[in-house]
């Protein structure tokens, strides 16, 4: 497996990186209803492609295959993150999260926040994650709740060296 930065021309493959994700392994914690809501078949490709771009997310490759996608903003918000149905126990998240971690380390980040389903979760509580608050988003009408997870990170100029 490969990462690196999306390019134009990725946007097709992330989209269905994504409604895999959430079809076919978020169901499990969702119903169809609120899966439906999350992740619309009928969402508009000119408004998906700009999201994307604005993102500016990683992008994982296995032989030749996106098989998943993040991002990290400037201010520490991971706002995507997502591996295909089925490629869930492959390394791919693991993968996303240390180069989410690599790039907090450039930018000089204090802390990662994300606002993360059920389903994932469990992911970043291993990940050092802590649960801030539990929330409930609406979208298309439907209740889709998740949480609002935080890490401090540690500047490695401030770290103590091991005693």
């Amino acid at each position: 497996m490969q990462i690196r930065r999306f390019i134009e021309g990725d946007e097709a493959a992330l989209f269905r990186v994504r409604q895999s994700s959430i079809h076919q392994v978020a169901s499990r914690d969702y119903t169809r209803e609120q899966v439906d809501a999350w992740a619309p078949h009928d969402m508009d490709p000119a408004l998906w492609r700009e999201r994307v771009r604005k993102i500016d997310p990683f992008v994982v490759v296995d032989g030749g295959e996106i098989v998943g996608y993040a991002d990290v903003q400037p201010n520490g918000y991971i706002d995507h993150f997502f591996v295909a149905g089925d490629h869930g126990g492959k390394g791919v998240g693991s993968l996303l999260m240390q180069r989410i971690h690599e790039e907090a380390a450039a930018l000089g980040l204090t802390e990662l926040s994300s606002d993360v389903s059920r389903t994932a979760q469990p992911f970043f509580l291993r990940h050092g994650f802590v649960v801030v608050e539990q929330r409930s988003p609406v979208r298309r009408g439907v209740v889709i709740p998740n949480a609002l997870l935080r890490k401090s990170l540690v500047p490695s100029a401030v770290r103590l060296p091991a005693a």
